[in-house]
């Protein structure tokens, strides 16, 4: 089994990265969260971490081995986690990993049913066969530290987590702050403090 690839990263497209290595060029899967973390990698050597699988219909004959691939084995994991629960799968997990393992693992962790069904091609009878199966293994996952960023990006993530907190700290939930400032961010709030951002948010009806 195929449990880690290494190579230079030549080309990156909605679902697949693609790795040389030596001769060869890799066709490896990934979930989008690990897509745009790969995005400032184009031409650099990256290495992934890796899960097999046979994509195909054994009655039409036709199976093709695939592999699918993250930054890190905590990332692997918790995806295998994910694909265990009834009726998800590799396929369906892969559509659904939009958002990072954390933010994922924090609204599984809340029963924050509402929240997992933002993710794509999760229902609402979806996500709560996740959380009850998945709710008491989550702790882990949600506390992951932030991957390394530019400076400009992690003070910007910085500022971001901080005014979680601090909207956790007046009545929201973990999953309920972190959407109030994504929303904030993709309206054009350009708060590079807690106190500008937790303005903004409230001046855009949304706090």
């Amino acid at each position: 089994m195929i449990t880690k690839i290494t190579g230079r990263l030549t080309e990156l497209s909605e679902t697949a990265a693609y790795l040389e290595c030596g001769p060869f060029e890799h066709e490896v899967y990934v979930p989008d969260f690990v897509r745009r973390q790969l995005g400032p990698k184009r031409g650099e050597e990256v290495t992934l971490r890796t899960i097999e699988f046979i994509e195909g219909n054994p009655q039409k004959g036709r199976l093709t081995p695939r592999l699918i691939g993250f930054l890190t084995p905590v990332e692997r994991e918790f995806f295998e986690l994910v694909c265990s629960v009834d009726g998800v799968g590799v396929k369906k997990a892969l559509r659904a990993m939009v958002r990072p393992v954390r933010d994922v693992a924090a609204a599984i962790e809340e029963s924050d049913v509402k929240e997992i069904t933002t993710l794509p091609g999760i229902g609402a009878a979806m996500a709560e066969r996740i959380v009850a199966k998945l709710r008491r293994k989550m702790t882990r996952f949600a506390l992951m530290p932030e991957r390394d960023l530019p400076d400009g990006e992690s003070r910007k993530t910085d500022v971001e987590r901080e005014t979680v907190e601090a909207l956790v700290a007046l009545g929201h939930s973990q999953a309920e702050a972190r959407k109030k400032v994504e929303a904030a961010r993709e309206a054009g709030a350009k708060g590079k403090t807690v106190e500008t951002l937790l303005t903004e948010i409230y001046r855009l009806g949304r706090g």
